[in-house]
């Protein structure tokens, strides 16, 4: 399967938006977890693989392959795989769902139901301005 492109319908939607590409590439297994183990430097094939808990061979193959040709991963001189700088404002633009990720879990961890009330909402203005696209 080839890697999603911008501009071209990809898996969910017809449109070619960006984020619709972006979401397609990620939302392929193992894909997130490839860039978020490269965060911290180029690895091997064989090590990147038991980073990733020992995902098969072959999936690995497809999806470094995918990420190579979207632009979010390279491979280097000595065959090891690296971000590229698309792939490292990826992994920079997930830092916010860590944080995210973090709250919600210690919210469920202490059980109290008025955290989801408590959650402060955003308005439109304000995602306007933090260049979040329009709410559907």
């Amino acid at each position: 399967m080839a890697a999603p492109r911008p501009g071209h319908p990809v898996r969910g939607s017809s449109t070619g938006r960006p984020l619709m590409a972006a979401l397609d590439l990620f939302g392929r297994r193992w894909s997130l977890r490839i860039v978020w183990e490269l965060q911290r430097g180029a690895l091997g094939f064989r090590a990147l693989q038991q980073r990733c808990d020992g995902m098969s061979s072959s999936v690995l193959r497809q999806r470094l392959t995918e990420l190579m040709e979207a632009r979010i991963v390279k491979q280097e001189p000595d065959a090891a795989y690296a971000l590229t700088q698309f792939g490292q404002g990826a992994y920079r633009a997930l830092r916010p769902l860590v944080r995210w990720s973090d709250d919600w879990a210690r919210a469920l961890a202490d059980g109290d139901p008025a955290t989801e009330a408590e959650t402060p909402r955003r308005t439109e203005k304000q995602d306007r301005a933090s260049g979040c696209p329009d709410r559907p």
